[in-house]
């Protein structure tokens, strides 16, 4: 119940924000992680070959989603993804691999989109995994001044 009352709380703070600056959203960056089947798509030119004009058209194979899951995790705003990145085989969302995350993605909304860098007016938004609220990512957005 409690936590149930926190977040209310929290979505009520967010309607004030929007009531009370129409732009608000436009300043929000969520990201979150999902597992994408991996592809090998071929290119037209890729899939050419020279052939006889008498010879038989070269058979070519349907393309099929891999066996191979590949964690993507997205950071995306309302103009669009500002930053995603694949992890490595094997690799899970720790919060060391998180924290680097988050770095890519300063050095990717000062590139990306500096004039909400420059305002200093951006807001991140993830969920709650152990990963995101851990006592090391906590302290990386304090020292890091993230808005």
């Amino acid at each position: 119940m409690e936590q149930k009352q926190l977040r209310l709380g929290i979505a009520q703070d967010m309607l004030d924000c929007v009531e009370s600056d129409s732009n608000f959203l436009n300043t929000v960056i969520t990201g979150d992680e999902s597992w994408v089947y991996g592809y090998d798509p071929e290119t037209k030119a890729q899939s050419s070959q020279w052939k006889h004009s008498s010879s038989p058209r070269p058979k070519k194979a349907q393309q099929v989603r891999s066996n191979v899951k590949v964690l993507l995790t997205v950071f995306l705003d309302f103009c669009g993804v500002v930053h995603h990145k694949y992890a490595p085989q094997g690799q899970t969302v720790t919060k060391q691999y998180y924290e680097g995350l988050l770095c890519h993605l300063r050095n990717a909304v000062r590139c990306k989109r500096p004039d909400l860098w420059a305002a200093e007016t951006w807001q991140l938004h993830h969920d709650n995994a152990p990963a995101h609220s851990s006592h090391l990512i906590q302290g990386f957005l304090a020292k890091k001044t993230f808005p």
